[in-house]
């Protein structure tokens, strides 16, 4: 149950850090709000905003709190397979994941010409910076169109209670959606100066309706949350042709694809209003939705039960307990690879993953009870292959 910290900030995490309180209270003094920040049970200190909240306003928009990997988010697959049918040697599915699936800082696919996949050329250009675009952009939104990216981004294979077999899959819109939310940002803090905006942080520039760095913003914000959703289709599918394979025999039997760093418009307590979730995901009546734990740990398949406190909204995964430079501090790659135990993941590389370490993050079984009353769960899903974004 939710926590009335005051008038304007409700808390759904039983743990909170004072840095991500102090700057949830920050947020929570703008004048832009149009209802209290809700903290999901997952929150934490991020740039500017805190990520695992959601912010409501009326007439204008954090590019801070959208974040800067626009559109950030979870696609999950369900197939007709059991465990029973996967390969015995599942390294090898590992290996035929991470050669269809480009991971890895600026990775992406050499793509020339008419080997554009059809859903990036009808996406187009992001509209509000078409004529700023530089050669190099413009090869990038086309090259990493179907690439994993870095950090905590990932591709795992997955058994629920039933050994049923899934593909879940987390990342968002690349290189352009982090350049273009970069520069928006900066924007941002410019125009705050230009307006007299009294900030405690200048991450917390906002911009309002009615300016023309406002509209350049949405449309950007808007094309960049298209692309990452059809990065995350572009790779499931072939994320199931690497399964398939493997096991020639399987079929997708559901897909889910949701956000978790966005802004929409919404109407909420009678009231048309941008909504922002940054790392957070919707979760109105009957919505499904995917909720990754950490390496190592379960990751759950949700229902929202349309919970208005939170603005229709739970959390996006278990939440970083440790920051990446304390996590290579305090643990360390033994303790890893005995997380990782039984698992088929990128064991050469351990030394690199530290900080992606179950105890570099916050126990998804508490997240999950704390937002019983946000989500129910349908499945519980444990991994058997993990690829990180390497």
């Amino acid at each position: 149950m939710p926590n009335q910290i005051n008038p304007n900030l409700t808390s759904w995490a039983s743990e909170l850090d004072d840095n991500a309180l102090e700057q949830a209270l920050r947020t929570s003094r703008l004048p832009i709000l149009a209802g209290p920040i809700c903290l999901m049970a997952d929150a934490h200190f991020g740039l500017g905003a805190t990520v695992g909240s959601v912010v409501a306003t009326k007439n204008a928009l954090l590019p801070s709190a959208v974040g800067v990997d626009i559109g950030c988010g979870m696609v999950a697959a369900e197939t007709s397979l059991t465990a029973s049918e996967l390969p015995g040697d599942l390294n090898a599915l590992h290996g035929l994941l991470r050669d269809r699936i480009p991971a890895g800082v600026g990775r992406g696919h050499e793509r020339r010409g008419a080997s554009v996949p059809p859903a990036l050329e009808a996406l187009g250009l992001p509209p509000g910076s078409a004529s700023e675009l530089s050669e190099r952009q413009l090869t990038t939104i086309a090259a990493q169109f179907g690439s994993l990216g870095s950090g905590n981004h990932f591709v795992e294979v997955c058994l629920d209670e039933r050994d049923r077999v899934w593909i879940v899959l987390h990342s968002g819109s690349r290189g352009i959606g982090n350049q273009l939310a970069t520069a928006h940002i900066k924007t941002a803090r410019l125009v705050a100066q230009d307006e007299g905006q009294i900030l405690e942080d200048r991450d917390l520039a906002w911009l309002a309706e009615g300016r023309p760095e406002f509209d350049a913003y949405v449309a950007d914000m808007l094309w960049a949350q298209r692309y990452a959703w059809g990065n995350r289709e572009q790779m499931m599918d072939a994320a199931l042709a690497a399964l398939r394979a493997a096991a020639p025999h399987a079929i997708e039997t559901e897909r889910i694809n949701c956000h978790h760093n966005y802004a929409v418009k919404e109407t909420h307590r009678g009231e048309e209003v941008w909504i922002t979730r940054k790392g957070a995901i919707r979760a109105g009546l009957s919505d499904m939705g995917v909720i990754p734990g950490s390496m190592g740990a379960s990751s759950f398949i949700v229902r929202g039960k349309g919970n208005e406190a939170s603005y229709e909204s739970s959390s996006h995964g278990a939440g970083r307990r440790l920051g990446r430079k304390a996590a290579f501090r305090q643990l360390t790659t033994e303790s890893l690879r005995s997380a990782m135990a039984g698992r088929a993941w990128d064991d050469a590389m351990a030394d690199q993953l530290v900080d992606e370490h179950p105890d570099a993050y916050k126990p998804i079984a508490q997240v999950m009870a704390d937002q019983a009353d946000l989500v129910e769960v349908v499945h519980e899903l444990h991994q058997v292959v993990n690829l990180k974004g390497t």
